[in-house]
């Protein structure tokens, strides 16, 4: 009997991969290729759609298939994981984007986002979306494109351009383009673009009025893990069965399937989800309502969640910009030459601070710099800011939810730091837990497609391959972890109100 396996494919903010997986979950090869980031302004972040389809057809996929060394009718299914928010306006007729892709970290609407709050307030969206006002998601950028480029949402209202999340555009290209691509998006997207109603999960008509977005050229929203139809290009007679957010598909990948069972992916940015079952909770406290998943026709599972927009980037950052380390893991090495911080704290809200904050006025700082600080400090307060902002998120949790939090799976690059994952523990007070495959979201888009297509049985079936690689357990002092973090607080209230519009 021929092996058959399930293809994911994770379009992520730095780079595409396509990873395939066999009947235990276990990663049998991978094709990975990074794509351009273009900065043409302070504040702007952009992607080039065309590079990354590009790249998907002649280099991602054609290395994963030769790395297990099969061919794509041993594919079972295929699933996709994607950046979230990150906006594409693309042509009908001939497959051509408007422009550059304007993604999650871009930050050029806060004008028009400050005006939203002042004029309408939250409640108006919160009530709506389950989301708050700001920079982070898709339709303050749909309007920004319409008032920037001439007829566009006259194209729009006729027809002739279409949106979507970075999943669409791919889903559209891999089932034939032009020629009858299917302009489809999963709930968890949606719920992202501040277009969607959190109850319905359809696309509400208030604010589309309100944003000014034609309906002409919204996908139609469909299940997170439902067969939605054949590949055409690159992968002939392959079933599409799967498309999730990247942290949705995280969570789903950690098995998070339980309401109060939360994880947290630490790359580029962190997002710590909570599960809260069918019950749509409403955040008092900085948090977003969100869509976790939706399996076929079952009811939608809903989740909190708290984006944190700088962790892994402010590694590179520390190695790319200032040149203080050579490779990302020689910021372990320096830290651990330190025994802390040295009283010094970096806030990194290069892009403002996401949740709980929510403030697109705040900028980076350090603080506590004296000529004692070395390096190592700076390496330590480098990887502590991603601890402290995670503590500012499970606070938010506790706050918001009847279930407190009793441990946090994690996954991504950054907890290879053991460093890292152990400060977490120490200023979290609870376990820290690491799973074997750490490529959670990857995994997630394979179980929901395998999930959709028969792959796999169940959601029990999924909780079986779950295997712990790592546990950290709290040892610090609880009084000097309330003094620092009180410290931390003192830090972030250093950074608000620098940026003006």
């Amino acid at each position: 009997m021929v092996e058959r396996y399930v293809m994911s494919i994770d379009q992520g903010t730095t780079s595409t991969r396509c990873i395939l997986f066999d009947h235990q979950g276990r990663l049998v090869s991978v094709g990975q290729r990074e794509h351009e980031q273009y900065f043409a302004r302070p504040g702007w972040a952009e992607h080039d759609p065309t590079e990354i389809w590009s790249h998907l057809r002649r280099v991602v996929v054609p290395r994963a298939l030769e790395g297990a060394g099969i061919r794509p009718e041993q594919i079972a299914a295929i699933g996709i994981a994607n950046q979230r928010e990150t906006t594409v306006v693309w042509d009908r007729r001939t497959g051509v984007p408007v422009g550059h892709a304007i993604t999650w970290q871009d930050t050029r609407t806060s004008g028009y986002v400050e005006e939203l709050r002042r004029t309408t307030g939250d409640d108006f969206f919160l009530e709506r979306c389950g989301l708050p006002p700001t920079t982070y998601f898709s339709a303050p950028r749909l309007r920004w494109l319409f008032d920037h480029v001439d007829g566009l949402r006259e194209r729009a209202a006729r027809g002739e351009v279409l949106f979507g999340t970075m999943e669409s555009w791919l889903i559209w290209n891999l089932t034939g383009g032009p020629d009858g691509g299917l302009h489809l998006t999963d709930a968890t997207n949606a719920s992202r673009t501040m277009l969607m109603n959190i109850r319905s999960l359809a696309w509400d008509d208030e604010l589309l009025a309100y944003f000014d977005v034609p309906r002409a050229m919204l996908p139609e929203i469909r299940s997170s893990a439902e067969c939605y139809g054949m590949a055409r290009a690159l992968l002939p007679d392959v079933p599409i069965c799967a498309a999730l957010g990247d942290q949705q598909a995280a969570l789903f990948g950690q098995t998070c399937f339980a309401p109060g069972e939360a994880k947290c992916t630490y790359g580029t940015g962190s997002f710590l989800l909570v599960n809260t079952g069918t019950e749509l909770v409403r955040s008092r406290h900085g948090l977003l309502t969100t869509v976790g998943y939706k399996v076929g026709g079952e009811p939608p599972v809903y989740a909190l969640e708290g984006p944190i927009a700088v962790t892994g980037s402010l590694v590179q950052w520390f190695r790319d910009r200032l040149g203080l380390i050579h490779s990302a893991p020689e910021i372990e090495t320096l830290a651990r030459g330190v025994e802390d911080n040295g009283g010094c704290y970096i806030v990194p809200a290069f892009s403002g601070l996401f949740a709980p904050h929510w403030r697109s006025d705040a900028r980076g700082v350090i603080v506590g710099l004296t000529s004692y600080i070395t390096k190592g400090h700076l390496a330590r307060a480098v990887l502590e800011a991603t601890g402290w902002q995670t503590r500012e998120v499970v606070d938010a949790v506790n706050a918001d939810s009847p279930r407190p939090l009793r441990q946090l799976k994690v996954d991504g690059g950054m907890t290879s730091n053991n460093l890292l994952m152990q400060f977490l523990a120490d200023v979290l007070d609870m376990p820290v837990v690491r799973p074997m495959v750490s490529e959670t979201v990857s995994l997630g888009a394979a179980y929901a497609a395998g999930l959709a297509s028969g792959y796999w049985p169940d959601l029990e079936g999924l909780r079986r391959n779950w295997h712990r690689a790592a546990q950290w357990m709290p040892t610090m002092d609880p009084a000097r972890r309330e003094a620092e973090y009180e410290s931390w607080r003192r830090a972030v209230e250093r950074s608000l109100g620098w940026a003006r519009s």
